[in-house]
């Protein structure tokens, strides 16, 4: 349940304090600077996550030369992602939290926060845990000479 909860605050919370940030914002400076202003933040967002994102995917590839596995690279990646998505969407608190994404020192932070909160294992997939031992199936077999056909029922030819 409690996520439920969280998913509620996240899709009607946020649009209606975006709204309502708006709203304030455009009735002090007026409608259009207002909306010259979301545009400006878009526009330099999407610069910001360009750059970053390409400075990202160039260290990843190194990573991935090195033959390392690139797990921070790719949480930087996708940090710059979801950057990018909320710098798109219209909104003061989106952009604000967006920006915030684009800091390095601040992903960073986040990475070795998450890291010490999440344990990540990887597991061989021939390793079983529980659950029923697969069927065995027992067959008879014969080879099959390209030549010569071989003789039996279902094989054609009496």
């Amino acid at each position: 349940m409690p996520i439920f909860l969280l998913l509620l605050g996240l899709f009607v919370g946020v649009p209606l304090l975006e709204l309502a940030l708006l709203i304030e914002v455009g009735g002090r400076i007026g409608a259009l600077p207002t909306i010259a202003l979301c545009l400006l933040t878009a526009a330099m967002g999407g610069i910001l996550v360009r750059s970053q994102g390409g400075q990202v995917i160039a260290t990843l590839k190194r990573q991935l030369d090195r033959g390392r596995l690139p797990v921070e690279e790719a949480f930087h990646g996708l940090c710059i992602l979801v950057a990018g998505l909320l710098l798109l969407t219209p909104g003061f608190v989106t952009d604000v939290i967006g920006f915030a994404l684009l800091v390095p020192p601040l992903r960073r932070f986040l990475y070795e926060f998450l890291g010490r909160r999440v344990e990540v294992g990887i597991r061989d997939p021939r390793e079983r845990r529980g659950g029923p031992e697969p069927p065995v199936i027992d067959v008879d077999y014969e080879e099959i000479d390209e030549e010569r056909p071989p003789r039996g029922r279902g094989w054609g030819g009496r």
